[in-house]
């Protein structure tokens, strides 16, 4: 199992913001990278997503975990593996929630497509051609945005969109705005 350093911005912001390369070639490589992005997406808690530049290999591979509805609550399913994506249909854009393994605790509100179709290679170098729906796409759409060097941070409207999530006094998770802290620490 080869769990890699998610880069976590801004201290890798460069990086995290750098174009990947299509991915040519040789089958072996790839496969240890996928390997490679499914053991250390495994091992983040509540990661469905990771994009190759997260690890800081700027090759055109993702890998997501795309789920359905189960008794109101969204659940992930396996891993799957997107090499060279390209998104050849866009439509349904909507606000929905988002986060990042690269911004711990930091969520947020973002339009994204709902209906997304893409095309590739799957983890076997074979065509695919996949419409994704619901959050499903909200999911890829964020995954293929790393590989072209755009953040979650930057499809934010407004900074009341941008929160982070605590317990309050009743046990309860709540929101709390990033706006509001600002705020509070700049009282300080």
């Amino acid at each position: 199992m080869a769990v890699r350093e998610i880069m976590i911005y801004p201290e890798q912001k460069a990086e995290l913001r750098r174009k990947s390369d299509p991915v040519m070639g040789n089958k072996r490589p790839v496969r240890r990278l996928i390997r490679d992005l499914k053991d250390t997406l495994q091992a983040s808690s509540d990661g469905i997503g990771l994009a190759a530049p997260q690890i800081n290999v700027h090759q055109r591979v993702v890998i997501v975990c795309p789920g359905s509805e189960k008794d109101g609550q969204w659940e992930a399913g396996p891993p799957v593996a997107l090499i060279n994506p390209q998104i050849v249909e866009a439509s349904d854009e909507g606000k929905d929630f988002d986060g990042c393994l690269s911004f711990p605790g930091l969520y947020g509100e973002t339009i994204r497509p709902h209906h997304l179709r893409v095309t590739g290679l799957d983890e076997e170098g074979q065509p695919i051609d996949r419409v994704f729906e619901g959050f499903n796409a909200v999911l890829v759409h964020h995954e293929i945005d790393h590989l072209d060097g755009v953040l979650f941070i930057d499809r934010i409207e407004k900074l009341e969109d941008l929160y982070r999530l605590t317990v309050n006094a009743d046990g309860e998770l709540v929101r709390v705005p990033v706006s509001d802290k600002l705020q509070l620490d700049s009282s300080l």
